[in-house]
């Protein structure tokens, strides 16, 4: 970020480039379907890094397209949040013209990402364009916003399958509802940051709806997800690594339930930082079992 030009540096804040995290949370759960999906067809080792590279490309170019309607839609309540209210078009480094264009351009990047793919996904990928453009009116009128940014950002676990070229439908649901438990756990952490200010900015949330009962809540969800993503593998036929990555997941998950400081705004970062890995675990036991099978080592 310090080598951009200062021209160029509030447009790469505006799609978080600085903070890639939302990127890679957006991202684990496609790496999730493309896997599953691999190892139940067969497909070749290089389908299925290209697909995999695609998505990772769509990733990114989508998560700064959501990013940018997020900031149009909230550049006055950012202003009342101390940790937003220096974001590009709230503080008026970037006028909501400038951002609309420079969406425009994002999206035509996104529609050429999806045109790659078979064109049976054209459907099921333009669909969440919905979920893209209305998250943020959700926490004006209620307080579980997470949930549809849950249905938002899982979209491509279901989409992962038809990349490849498998309808699963069981499957792919089971991994789905998995997705948006998790969100809504990781989501929750998040917005335990801004809580205070929030309040005050009559913005809603979970970590509002749920305030002393939000571990409770949470350990609830990632119970159902730990179940619903254990059904997907099930469902799909995994091998041993998968599950395995399961339990792993499943550890860091308790852990991070149990010591994420919700009064505390810098450990809720922290901990939401730290899903990540823990999508990267699942991923990586989906894809040792269908390196596994790849290669008849089991």
């Amino acid at each position: 970020m310090r080598s951009l030009p200062k021209s160029v540096l509030p447009y790469a804040q505006l799609t978080r480039l600085d903070k890639p995290v939302g990127t890679w949370l957006l991202y684990w759960p496609c790496t999730w379907g493309i896997t599953m999906a691999a190892y139940a067809t067969n497909a070749s080792l290089l389908d299925t890094t290209w697909m995999l590279s695609l998505f990772g490309v769509g990733a990114l170019i989508m998560r700064g397209a959501g990013c940018i309607v997020n900031d149009l839609w909230d550049r006055r309540l950012d202003q009342l949040v101390e940790r937003t209210a220096r974001r590009p078009i709230a503080s008026g480094q970037i006028t909501p013209k400038q951002a609309i264009v420079y969406l425009g351009g994002q999206l035509t990047l996104g529609l050429g990402v999806l045109l790659s793919l078979p064109l049976d996904c054209l459907l099921l990928g333009t669909s969440s364009l919905v979920f893209v453009a209305s998250y943020p009116l959700f926490k004006r009128f209620t307080y579980y916003p997470q949930l549809m940014l849950a249905f938002t950002y899982n979209w491509g676990a279901m989409l992962g399958f038809p990349a490849m070229g498998h309808w699963d439908v069981p499957s792919m649901a089971a991994l789905y509802a998995s997705g948006i438990c998790w969100t809504m756990v990781y989501d929750t952490i998040y917005a335990h940051q801004d809580k205070r200010d929030d309040v005050l900015a009559g913005i809603k949330s979970t970590a509002l709806a749920w305030r002393e009962n939000s571990k409770p809540v949470m350990t609830a969800f990632t119970v159902a997800q730990i179940m619903l993503l254990t059904g997907a593998g099930v469902l799909n036929g995994m091998g041993p690594a998968f599950f395995v990555g399961v339990g792993w997941a499943t550890y860091r998950l308790a852990l991070m339930i149990r010591n994420v400081h919700l009064d505390a705004p810098k450990d809720c970062w922290k901990w939401f930082v730290d899903n990540i890995k823990t999508g990267g675990v699942i991923f990586l036991g989906a894809f040792v079992d269908y390196l596994l099978k790849m290669f008849s080592l089991m």
